[in-house]
């Protein structure tokens, strides 16, 4: 009857199947985006619909989070805000040297950010750095209300992040290594990556910072994100990459956004987010080489529909195709400068060689 039991226990004892570890992951995913979507518009604090764009990124990128990775996460959140603070309390009033400051700090970002161990850590000093200088010199107060929303945002992400992996783990390891790449390129090779990257981002930056143009500031953001991707060697490819899934993105958002102006309710904005979470998260996790692909579109989509969602403006509809449009002009603009410094950077290798 032992012998039966034992036999018995070790029939039941099947191993899972890809297939189940995939499906774990996928429901993981949309329900991350499900109650983070609805923590951010229920409550809306400042910034709010960056946590589920954390959280999103968290859920693709760490397949297992650790003791180290979450306290990384929110080191990197803590640090990065008190830089964007600091650098917001006094040299506001001084345009040259802010300006400087600033493209010392997203060099770092860039240097930073072609380091695997250091992509969030980059992420966030980008958003800080673009976002809460420009707030100070509007009002010191509304930087530190972007800083804290900022802040509480990565703490929901990186929590939520926790909670789900211990109420859903995965089945079973799927071949992921767990730890983390190191970076390919040598330090001279990621100082003159980050210089051109600084190089596209920085002359629009500078435009927005000396005019004040308060309208593009989701743009400017955008611009510092997009940048951060340029920041290897094939920035033009990665350009028309970013040109794409944005133009995805903006897509799936307009369609999005429509049917929510035609049913206006909290719980159908619950409903659109996990059907496009599970139809994106098949695609994520189902074909791991175009990852970052539908990644980038369900990123758009977050920023679009929850800085919209999250406006007091009555002219919502005004303002969130105007905020389509201004990413698709970002977008462009991130691809003609890489186009023009690949090609200098090409005849000056040409060059050399032939010398």
């Amino acid at each position: 009857m032992s012998v039966n039991s034992h036999e018995l226990s070790a029939d039941i004892c099947i191993p899972p199947t890809e297939q189940a570890i995939v499906q774990r992951r996928i429901f993981r995913y949309v329900l991350g985006l499900v109650v983070a979507c609805a923590l951010a518009l229920g409550i809306g604090w400042g910034l709010s619909f960056v946590a589920p764009v954390f959280l999103a990124k968290f859920l693709v990128d760490h397949q297992k989070p650790t003791s180290h990775t979450i306290s990384q996460l929110l080191l990197a959140m803590t640090v990065t805000v008190l830089i964007g603070l600091s650098v917001s309390a006094g040299i506001t009033h001084y345009p040259l040297p802010l300006l400087l400051l600033l493209s010392l700090l997203m060099f770092t970002a860039y240097y930073l950010f072609m380091d695997p161990q250091w992509n969030f850590f980059a992420t966030i000093l980008m958003i800080a750095v673009m976002l809460l200088p420009f707030m100070g010199i509007i009002s010191p107060s509304l930087a530190v209300y972007i800083g804290v929303g900022l802040t509480t945002s990565g703490v929901v992400a990186v929590l939520l992040f926790g909670l789900l992996h211990l109420v859903l783990p995965d089945i079973a390891p799927m071949n992921d290594n767990q730890t983390q790449p190191v970076s390919s390129l040598t330090h001279d090779q990621r100082v003159f990556e980050s210089l051109k990257a600084l190089t596209i981002s920085f002359p629009i930056i500078a435009y927005f910072y000396y005019f004040q143009i308060t309208g593009a500031i989701l743009t400017m953001a955008f611009i510092g994100l997009l940048s951060l991707q340029t920041a290897g060697q094939k920035s033009v490819k990665v350009s028309m990459f970013l040109l794409l899934t944005n133009i995805i993105g903006g897509l799936v958002a307009i369609v999005y956004y429509e049917l929510l102006v035609m049913v206006p309710h909290f719980l159908f904005l619950l409903s659109l987010i996990a059907l496009i979470g599970l139809v994106l998260g098949k695609k994520i996790f189902n074909e791991p080489a175009k990852a970052p692909i539908w990644a980038g579109v369900m990123s758009a989509l977050l920023v679009l529909l929850g800085s919209a969602v999250a406006s007091d403006s009555k002219l919502i509809d005004d303002s969130f195709y105007i905020r389509i449009a201004q990413i698709m002009m970002a977008s462009i603009y991130m691809i003609v400068v890489s186009f023009i410094l690949d090609k200098w950077q090409y005849k000056q290798e040409v060059t050399e060689c032939s010398e």
